[in-house]
């Protein structure tokens, strides 16, 4: 059993267990539609690049919305916020599987990315407050909650769609109403702050040379995380369980490198060189990807592969968030989450469009860019990155006054 800190890493308060629970039924979100996709643009007789808005509208208003999660949270306190964001997830999922169109379902996914919002960034704080096992744990048990929930999405998603394409949105809307009862009833009331946060927070927040580093740094590795993801599955041509099964085994691997393989490559050569390699490797598997697009089971093997990079830096990136700005860690976490979105919301849509103008081939090479652009910003702020926080992220209020003096 890991152990972080001299604690096990299992052994968590019930509240832990209910966010960290909700959690993975909120990344299963993110993944339950990529069995789908295909059968999706048949049944409502839409383009790649048309279904790829599902993905677009959901990370494009979950970034925007993360600039206002501090500024909810901190006047209706987080257990209000959680169940505000859940609420919001249940009814626009439910709402999706009820439509009749493509366009529908882009604007029903957007509001659901706006309950992801508050949802996600408060439930990171959330998990981050109550865990034992300090901030390393915490964010180890986020990740692994998101690498589950990013695995069991496209598995869910592929039995359910083999039924209906309606059904993974129906599913998600019922599981994260059992995630709702969950927190209403094992998270104890929580006080809102006694300073409220401002609605400019964020974005002073990315005043700090380290944070927008790490924020840019994500933006253009998420653009090469949803490449894969989201235009994968055309490429692929398989059926709704075979496309379930392989989205399931990378995220498998994900899952177990964010909790396991992570901390180790970590402690092993250091957080710079450790995220720059599995950012180099990331890079080299959408190359392979690019290259061996016509062969189904080369794609299957990358694809796969894949996870165990990505695991590593998701890990290392969100805890290195949580430590390098003398911001609010939920301050901080929605500043660097309103950046890397933006790649998040761009990837699935263009990837669509250059696989309709040119090939299936150019969108993993756009990809396997844009994430070598991210290695060389992470190089162009590595002193910031790896420079401690002026002070313990979360314990001063008075945060702006850091800020400025650190940029």
């Amino acid at each position: 059993m890991e152990k972080v800190e001299g604690r096990s890493l299992f052994r968590q308060p019930k509240a832990v267990w209910a966010v960290a629970f909700a959690c993975v039924i909120a990344f299963m979100g993110i993944g339950l539609v990529d069995p789908i996709l295909p059968a999706l643009a048949s049944s409502l007789h839409a383009s790649p690049s048309q279904v790829e808005l599902l993905f677009t509208s959901y990370f494009a208003i979950t970034g925007v919305a993360m600039l206002l999660t501090g500024f909810v949270s901190s006047r209706i306190g987080t257990k209000r916020t959680l169940l505000a964001g859940l609420v919001l997830i249940v009814a626009f999922s439910a709402a999706a599987g009820a439509s009749g169109s493509i366009d529908e379902i882009v604007g029903f996914r957007g509001v659901w990315g706006l309950g992801n919002a508050l949802f996600v960034a408060t439930a990171l704080s959330a998990i981050v407050g109550a865990a034992s096992g300090g901030l390393g744990g915490a964010i180890i048990l986020f990740e692994a909650a998101l690498g589950l929930g990013i695995a069991s999405g496209p598995l869910l998603g592929g039995e359910l769609g083999a039924i209906s394409w309606r059904a993974p949105f129906f599913g998600t809307a019922t599981l994260m109403a059992i995630g709702f009862v969950a927190i209403l009833v094992l998270l104890d009331k929580t006080p809102a702050p006694r300073q409220p946060t401002s609605i400019v927070a964020p974005i002073l927040a990315l005043r700090h040379r380290g944070l927008l580093g790490l924020g840019l740094t994500a933006l253009f590795y998420n653009f090469g995380f949803f490449t894969l993801l989201a235009f994968t599955p055309f490429p692929l041509r398989l059926g709704v369980h075979e496309l379930g099964y392989v989205f399931f085994g990378w995220g498998v691997l994900l899952a177990f490198s964010s909790v396991f393989l992570a901390p180790r490559v970590r402690d092993l050569v250091g957080l710079v060189p450790a995220l720059s390699g599995a950012l180099a490797l990331v890079a080299l598997d959408l190359v392979g990807m690019a290259v061996w697009t016509e062969s189904r089971a080369a794609l299957i093997v990358l694809v796969i592969v894949a996870g165990l990079f990505l695991g590593v830096v998701n890990t290392l990136v969100t805890e290195t968030v949580m430590r390098v700005s003398p911001a609010e860690r939920a301050t901080a976490s929605a500043a660097y989450s309103f950046v890397r979105f933006i790649g998040g919301a761009a990837a699935p849509y263009l990837a669509g469009k250059l696989a309709e103008h040119f090939d299936t081939h150019v969108p993993f090479i756009v990809a396997a860019g844009a994430v070598v652009v991210a290695i060389a910003i992470l190089a162009l702020h590595r002193e910031h990155v790896e420079r401690p926080a002026l002070a313990p992220a979360g314990d001063s209020p008075a945060f702006a006054e850091e800020l400025l003096e650190a940029a």
